[in-house]
């Protein structure tokens, strides 16, 4: 952990980690940004892009009014119906062992298609191919029904043979990505079975009002001691992430991190003031089988006033009619989701405009 902390204090000394987000990136801290890949959206005509300062895309499609239909499990007191505006869903999904025989059979690929069109931006874990198509190939399924989603994947990452990737796969009629601001966290002294996949974000509206977050997608290893471990390096990660965004402090920290909301704040990353996790409480499990909580979302609950108090766990056996056994077809994970505002907010809730107040 104190290597971890000595290359955060360099870090934030020396500046190197503003240059994340100029695209850069220092070799032995970030790993290729320029390895994503993306997919042109079928039919559009405005790439699901953004570049900080520029100008908006020319008529940018109207954000329609988010649904929460066939989400079977909210948790937290929801915002008062009327008052939260254009909203967007924001989900983390492992899917297990996401590769060729899974991507071949037309009933899962067309399930897990339907799934991850449920939500406007989707982290995604255990990504396990050599296809490089294989995203693409996927976002193009998605895409099928005359839906506008693109795509950044992570390099193939892990201490072990069966290396995976992440990826983010988003709805461009809502979301737009900043490509220069994705990065693999470096992690120099192997301290993380896979380097977290950092990207930010910000929704279609006018930008002068647009809500701005970064997102940190991350896969722990279950097996102790090395989990405990991990929790306690991502607490760092944290940290370092939020730093590298400058005067960006909406950092999400999502994925599957093996360990429950109870578990989680037993460690450094747990005992951030302020982090919350917007998954918890009894009776809340997000495997398959329904006996364990191991993925969430993160947020720093004073920063992230966007947070509209919504978050719950997608049960796809429900609206899709599955059996158990079908639904464990699709993966051993039921996504997570949050709902936030589309528009930024200050730290009273109210809509934030970057032309005339200072940044939160």
């Amino acid at each position: 952990m104190q290597r971890l902390l000595s290359l955060a204090t360099m870090i934030a000394l020396g500046g190197g980690v503003w240059m994340f987000l100029s695209g850069g990136g220092l070799d032995q801290l970030a790993v290729d940004a320029g390895n994503s890949t993306a997919v042109q959206p079928a039919g559009t005509g405005t790439p699901g892009t953004w570049i900080p300062g520029s100008a908006t895309p020319p008529n940018p499609p109207a954000l329609p009014q988010a649904t929460i239909a066939n989400m079977p499990v909210t948790i937290g007191g929801a915002a008062p119906q009327g008052q939260d505006g254009l909203t967007i869903r924001i989900a983390s999904f492992n899917i297990q062992v996401f590769g060729d025989k899974k991507l071949s059979d037309s009933r899962v690929a067309y399930t897990l298609a339907k799934i991850v069109q449920q939500f406007d931006v989707v982290a995604i874990q255990e990504i396990r191919t050599q296809n490089d198509r294989h995203m693409e190939d996927f976002v193009r399924l998605v895409n099928s029904a005359g839906a506008r989603y693109d795509y950044d994947i992570s390099p193939r990452l892990g201490n072990s043979k069966s290396t995976e990737q992440y990826a983010y796969v988003f709805n461009t009629e809502k979301i737009m990505i900043d490509r220069t601001s994705v990065y693999t966290l470096g992690d120099p002294n192997n301290l993380l079975h896979r380097e977290p996949r950092v990207a930010s974000f910000r929704t279609t509206v006018d930008a002068d009002v647009a809500f701005t977050f970064t997102l940190v997608n991350v896969h722990t290893d279950p097996d102790e001691p090395m989990l405990t471990d991990e929790l306690n390096v991502l607490g760092e990660v944290y940290r370092v992430v939020r730093r590298a965004g400058g005067n960006e402090d909406d950092v999400i920290m999502l994925g599957d991190f093996n360990a429950d909301n109870v578990k989680m704040g037993k460690t450094r990353l747990g005992m951030i003031p302020d982090l919350k996790p917007l998954i918890s409480g009894a009776g809340i499990f997000t495997n398959t089988a329904q006996t364990q909580l191991y993925d969430n979302l993160l947020i720093h609950s004073p920063s992230t006033t966007e947070y509209v108090g919504r978050s719950g766990v997608y049960n796809y056996a429900q609206p899709l009619n599955l059996t158990r056994a079908q639904a464990e077809m699709i993966s051993d994970h039921f996504p997570v989701y949050a709902e936030f505002s589309a528009y930024e907010r200050d730290y009273h809730g109210r809509i934030a405009s970057r032309a005339t107040t200072t940044a939160r």
